[in-house]
């Protein structure tokens, strides 16, 4: 159970991305011009789960750069079965190039969540 306390932030929010996924209409309540840059919106949705698994993979035991390659895959994985998730859901249907934006959003994440801890330590040590 210890091990798994690093990924709730992570789990919890890809719960999440599943809750919506199962509605056929997540982002009715957003105005018609933000859904046309539905790519951007997957790549920021995807970006932030990248960015929660790099910490999470790190205090499980993964260097920093396994870290960040591990969290791309895994986001890039779940953005596949998220697709696949919505093809099962009416109003809904899996788009590859969503899951090309859940990719480059996930990786961009890690990337980002990789320089801010590398960041934040080369600070600790320095003060």
């Amino acid at each position: 159970m210890r091990r798994l306390v690093p990924f709730l932030p992570s789990l919890a929010y890809a719960g999440l991305i599943f809750a919506l996924s199962a509605q056929s209409d997540p982002l009715r309540f957003l105005p018609p011009d933000v859904l046309l840059q539905d790519k951007l919106l997957h790549a920021i949705e995807y970006s932030a789960l990248g960015a929660l698994l790099v910490p999470a993979l790190q205090l499980a035991g993964r260097s920093p750069g396994a870290a960040l390659v591990l969290a791309a895959g895994l986001a890039s994985l779940y953005g596949a079965s998220d697709e696949i998730h919505q093809s099962f859901v009416p109003g809904r249907n899996a788009d590859v190039l969503d899951w090309v934006a859940d990719t480059l959003g996930g990786a961009l994440g890690a990337v980002a969540a990789s320089a801010a801890t590398r960041a934040l330590r080369r600070a600790r040590g320095a003060g």
